[in-house]
């Protein structure tokens, strides 16, 4: 018999109730790992109880005493920092030293998170009229919610929680039915720094849970990483359903290399930023393009690199990538590979066959490089998600930014160059949210704010930094006077004098 989580209402673990759960796989090996429950509407109705009575106590706790519970859970995390990042690989599949350094992005928000006393500040501004002043302030909204996607189970609800949290909400975090022990080990150690029962609660399922979580009237906010189509059901559903949403989509980042690039620096960049993680992250580089004459070299360059990837399980020191999340995304991937094959591209190196002795069951895919992709086909135009790196030509830097603006997202582009010239016209031009200069993934550190263009966003919002912290509140504004004696009726706009 394999263990099955319970759910993480108000501070205790909660048996599911449903009779629906899923399987989560170890996807080195390709066995069970364990169960999880599929929450129905009821079970999300219980924590958001939860949350609902909890909200008031916590929104009245003065923001420095908020902090002091972000302070001690920072410190947590860092104290079972591996844990918590072989408990990621041992569900996601990727390598021991990625995944701690996705729970250390993941800690980066927390840290911006207990500065909230000063990002809470509002504005002040004395005599707006005479003996009349006026002042702002930020106000939690209630009761926020969080659907987490499969590949960073840490990362990503960190960067939704902890903003929420610190001011002044309570939260309900839908973690991937894929990899959900992340989230109960980070409920515990919330528990641990003080967090008052019913301000951090964990509710597992699937799409059932999802729509019970857009649709109930006692959630304020959904926030949302995950694929275009579903970010886009995410924004849609919820909006309707009078909440504020921030819905990150899909991606085909894109890494323009000049001919003026040292070579040997834009191969480095790229396998890190496709193969990283086996191409599983929202910000990879599935698309390199080489401009004029750096496309003979860049190849030359990534081919080799390709065929020596070290691919083993992510427990495995010496593993560079480990294997993908689930069979059925092995073979999904696998098929997209098929499909360029079919469309034309040259395959020049095929993951396809990938095996690893002792290891047949897992879900390995090796690593693969397609060259003269063009924008026609679809291993260019769709999310892959996989280990596949397609390398476009073009003549110039002009039709190397038509080429990154032509397509539907426009989550994270980057330019290898050595021209400043070029490098700021790239930033300039270029139509993303996230931009690097000999950068491969230019995923903004926590103080500023992450987030994509076009149809890799849905919502006026991006996570954290101070767009986090404009989410997660309401603004309000007082305008106060302290007359003496009795005024006469004034039936005209109010004008300041």
């Amino acid at each position: 018999m394999t263990d099955i989580l319970p759910h993480m209402i108000a501070n205790e673990a909660v048996a599911g109730a449903s009779a629906r759960e899923g399987t989560v796989f170890d996807p080195a090996t390709g066995e069970v790992a364990r169960r999880v429950p599929f929450a129905n509407a009821a079970e999300v109705d219980k924590a958001v109880a939860a949350a609902r009575v909890a909200f008031p106590g916590w929104a009245a706790t003065p923001p420095v005493q908020r902090a002091r519970v972000m302070f001690r859970f920072r410190d947590l995390v860092e104290r079972h920092l591996d844990e918590l990042a072989a408990l990621i690989t041992a569900e996601h599949g990727k390598v021991l030293s990625d995944a701690k350094g996705s729970v250390q992005r993941g800690l980066e928000v927390v840290e911006f998170a207990c500065g909230i006393p000063h990002l809470l500040k509002g504005e002040y501004t004395e005599d707006v009229g005479r003996a009349i002043d006026s002042y702002s302030m930020r106000q939690p909204l209630g009761v926020s919610a969080g659907i987490g996607p499969f590949n960073f189970p840490a990362m990503v609800p960190m960067w939704m929680f902890p903003v929420s949290i610190a001011c002044g909400n309570c939260f309900i975090l839908k973690p991937s039915e894929k990899v959900p022990s992340t989230a109960n080990r980070l409920a515990g150690l919330l528990a641990e720094a003080g967090l008052p029962a019913g301000v951090f609660n964990v509710v597992h399922g699937n799409a059932e849970a999802v729509d019970a979580i857009l649709r109930h009237p006692g959630i304020d906010s959904v926030s949302f990483v995950g694929s275009t189509p579903v970010a886009e059901h995410i924004y849609a559903t919820a909006s309707a359903a009078g909440k504020r949403v921030q819905a990150l989509g899909g991606a085909k980042n894109h890494l323009v290399v000049m001919p003026d690039a040292p070579v040997e620096e834009a191969a480095n960049g790229l396998m890190g930023a496709a193969f990283g993680s086996a191409g599983e992250r929202c910000m990879a580089v599935s698309v390199a393009v080489a401009v004029g004459k750096a496309g003979d070299a860049l190849i030359g360059a990534l081919k080799p690199r390709v065929e020596a990837l070290k691919i083993g399980p992510g427990a495995d020191p010496e593993s560079e990538m480990g294997p993908l999340v689930t069979a059925a995304h092995r073979d999904r991937v696998a098929n997209y590979i098929d499909i360029g094959v079919r469309e034309g591209a040259e395959l020049v190196v095929d993951g396809r066959g990938f095996s690893l002795q002792g290891y047949e069951g897992g879900f390995f895919l090796g690593g693969s490089l397609f060259d003269r992709v063009t924008p026609e086909m679809r291993i260019w135009r769709e999310e892959i998600f996989g280990p596949v790196l397609s390398v476009v030509r073009v003549p110039d830097f002009e039709s190397a930014v038509k080429l990154v603006n032509a397509h539907e997202y426009g989550n994270g582009a980057a330019i290898f160059t050595r021209d400043g010239d070029a490098a700021r016209e790239f930033g300039a031009r270029i139509a993303a949210g996230m931009v690097g200069v000999n950068v491969p993934i230019p995923v903004p550190m926590a103080f500023h704010s992450f987030g994509g263009w076009k149809r890799s966003v849905f919502g006026a919002h991006y996570m954290h930094g101070m767009d986090g912290v404009r989410f997660f509140t309401r603004l309000k504004t007082v305008t106060a006077r302290w007359p003496e004696g009795v005024r006469s009726p004034d039936y005209v706009m109010p004008v300041m004098r």
